[in-house]
């Protein structure tokens, strides 16, 4: 058994280590700095209780971007040092983000240990390569990401570093062969467990969805399948649910290889980015449809984040959520005992709320940021949640899961099939939407991406906007001039949050403009970019006559698109013309 010394390293501080978000997310030419992931790494260490870190088990994977291998060697060598008792990897490094969480709530090791927390490695759906971008985020022992009294602690910590701890003598770790390799140091033994990435979150998902009646849906002559990982994490697990246990042809798998460039693409699941998959299902071409999928699934890098589309159809994220929610209880099996509650973000569009008020259901509307969802399920008030921003999920883990949405679509299409499998004519995705809409109303929304903005020229706009809300009439006067046949604005605010589990209150989560008819134009500066600002605009407009609900959704949206450009000055503040993604 190899024995290791613990060695201080003295280091300085680094600017900007503040966690977004999801985690602390830079440029891969700023971790590779001489101990910028190690004082990130031990500011975490240190805000952590004791019982978290000294003795206990920790899960260290990602999503395979560049420059995660080297991290996992020096997590795993700082983890030793600082008095972790073993450390669990996925073989090669890899674990999705809902893996990651159903591994630390569900995975039992081979002595009978369980993980208290985890470091993943992942930048979500940011490119990946030498030139582009990484990311570390913590996450807790309820698998969900660190509350901001945790991340407020590592970023203090992260100001005031002056050392850090690590093993420098202890040996890599081979990752890429599944087994324990034990090490002991000054306070014993230490082990690393490398462990197959998919069987944990396989046997999970066979828990929650009846997998035979799916499998029923896949094999059936008329029904066609394409799920694209965009060569990112999803890839390890794609070919073990969708092939071996539900039987869709390995051919129905598009960029399942995970990439540490992710094959030189954005492995951002939307319209924009998933190039080949909106191609394969005919989305913007004038044919019939014919030989194309009946059903079609992307994924972002660290597989959280979900795009479902049909035959030349785009399900709207937030359509999405508010159909399974629906259907949860006849569909899928996990939900049969019915839901306890749903919630979604702010920014996400109403569709949920129309939902839950007609099926009788507690509802919650939060910041942006999975944790805040993680809080409610742990309270036992909600079982199904999503952003609009690509991410589904339910209680089954604390993280938003895209092959869970993925799952539930399918579910849903074989509990409409059921009596139909081998019919002339399958219930489509299309079908479903288009049945949702006249039962529910349809929510008409888009979101308009400014990625990279100067910070500076960001804040300026969104100063201008608060600036607006003081005078409703002034800012009914500006819609009046450019567009006359626009509702009227009735309510403006900036979105404040207060936690109903822990009373915390979360100020500044997005600029509000709520009209008369329901519609609403809301502002964000995300959390997500590795740098540069990127300013997040959407636009909601709600129509309850379903004869009206099948109107082409840029059509029905532009006069509140020329509104939201107007009110915001948007070109003039950043010097862009267009957006750089419309969702």
């Amino acid at each position: 058994m190899v024995t290791f010394s613990v060695s201080k390293v003295p280091t300085t501080s680094f600017d900007g280590q503040k966690p977004g978000t999801s985690g602390l997310r830079k440029k891969v030419k700023v971790f590779v700095q001489p101990h910028y992931l190690h004082n990130f790494v031990q500011s975490t260490f240190n805000a952590l209780s004791a019982e978290n870190v000294r003795g206990a088990t920790l899960v260290v994977s990602g999503d395979g971007r560049y420059f995660s291998k080297e991290a996992i060697q020096i997590i795993i060598k700082m983890s030793a040092a600082n008095g972790v008792r073993r450390v669990w990897v996925g073989q090669n490094g890899l674990l999705s983000t809902p893996a990651v969480s159903a591994v630390i709530r569900e995975r039992t090791g081979l002595d009978g240990s369980k993980a208290t927390g985890a470091f993943i490695l992942t930048a979500s759906h940011n490119p990946g390569g030498p030139n582009e971008d990484f990311g570390i985020k913590y996450n807790m022992g309820n698998g969900g990401p660190a509350p901001e009294s945790v991340t407020d602690k590592i970023y203090e910590n992260t100001k005031t570093i002056q050392e850090y701890l690590i093993a420098e003598n202890l040996p890599n770790v081979d990752i890429a062969v599944v087994g324990v390799t034990c090490f002991t140091g000054p306070e014993g033994q230490f082990d690393v467990e490398v462990f197959d990435s998919a069987s944990d979150y396989v046997a999970l998902m066979k828990s929650i969805f009846d997998f035979q009646s799916i499998r029923k849906l896949l094999t059936s002559p008329n029904f066609t399948f394409c799920y694209d990982a965009l060569h990112g994490v999803a890839g390890a697990y794609a070919k073990r649910i969708f092939v071996e246990e539900l039987g869709a042809q390995e051919c129905s798998l598009l960029n399942c290889t995970p990439k540490e460039d992710f094959g030189g693409g954005h492995p951002d699941p939307n319209l924009t980015y998933a190039k080949e998959l909106v191609a394969r299902m005919g989305l913007g071409k004038s044919n019939t449809g014919e030989g194309l999928p009946e059903f079609g699934a992307a994924a972002d890098g660290d597989a959280d984040r979900n795009m479902i589309l049909g035959k030349r159809f785009f399900v709207t994220p937030s359509d999405s959520v508010a159909i399974i929610a629906a259907n949860a209880v006849d569909a899928i099996p996990y939900f049969s005992g019915g839901l306890k509650g749903v919630a979604r973000s702010m920014p996400t569009s109403a569709a949920l709320d129309v939902v839950a008020k007609k099926l009788g259901l507690e509802f919650f509307e939060v910041p942006t940021g999975w944790k805040f969802f993680g809080n409610l399920m742990d309270a036992g008030k909600c079982s199904v949640c999503g952003e609009e921003s690509f991410g589904t999920g339910s209680d089954h883990i604390r993280e938003k899961d895209g092959i869970w949405a993925v799952l539930a679509w399918l579910s849903i299409l074989a509990y409409k099939n059921k009596d139909n499998f081998s019919g002339q004519k399958l219930v489509s995705v299309e079908d479903i939407v288009r049945q949702h809409w006249a039962a529910y109303g349809r929510h008409y929304y888009t979101r308009y991406d400014y990625e990279n903005v100067d910070a500076g020229a960001a804040k300026e706009l969104m100063a201008h906007l608060v600036k607006l809300q003081s005078s409703l009439s002034g800012v009914n006067d500006i819609i009046k001039g450019v567009r006359p046949d626009v509702s009227k604005v009735v309510d403006a605010d900036e979105f404040e949050y207060k936690d109903p589990v822990d009373g915390s209150v979360s100020k500044h989560q997005g600029i509000r403009y709520l009209f008369e008819d329901g519609s609403r134009l809301v502002f964000r500066l995300s959390g997500t970019g590795s740098e540069g600002a990127t300013i997040r605009l959407y636009i909601e407009q709600y129509e309850k006559d379903s004869s009206k609900t099948g109107r082409d959704s840029q059509e029905a949206l532009a006069p509140l698109v020329e509104v939201a450009l107007k009110l915001s000055k948007m070109e003039e503040f950043t010097g862009r013309s267009s957006p750089t993604v419309i969702t």
